[in-house]
């Protein structure tokens, strides 16, 4: 799919090159993303969408069977009971496209991630 497309500049770009259904998972992930972390911003890194904010916060990518999504290993660990599910190996999750996508945990991850992130930055200033 997508992985073998080329390369991005956008995540518009990445998203237009799935089918229909595919698009509006990875359109509504970028949207609970953009709710959870509003001053984030977005890029393609490792040829997936990507946000940033005080570093990275979160990747997001599409595969055959599932949608993968990648909060760093602190924010696999900080909801390990809840994720257990969805593991899919070392700071990644791995969403099946044949079942309800929890959306509402992956705000809750984010906006975690974004607090970790200021966190870590007001450490390196102070």
């Amino acid at each position: 799919m997508a992985m073998n497309e080329g390369k991005f500049s956008t995540i518009d770009e990445y998203i237009a090159t799935f089918p229909g259904d595919v698009q509006a998972i990875l359109q509504k992930m970028r949207q609970i993303i953009h709710e959870a972390a509003p001053e984030a911003e977005e890029a393609i890194s490792y040829q997936m969408p990507t946000f940033r904010q005080n570093g990275n916060l979160v990747h997001f990518a599409a595969f055959k069977n599932h949608i993968g999504f990648y909060p760093a290993p602190s924010g696999i660990e900080a909801f390990a009971e809840e994720i257990a599910p969805y593991f899919g190996g070392k700071g990644s999750l791995q969403f099946p496209k044949d079942k309800p996508i929890p959306y509402d945990l992956v705000r809750r991850i984010v906006r975690y991630r974004v607090e970790e992130n200021q966190a870590k930055r007001k450490q390196k200033k102070g």
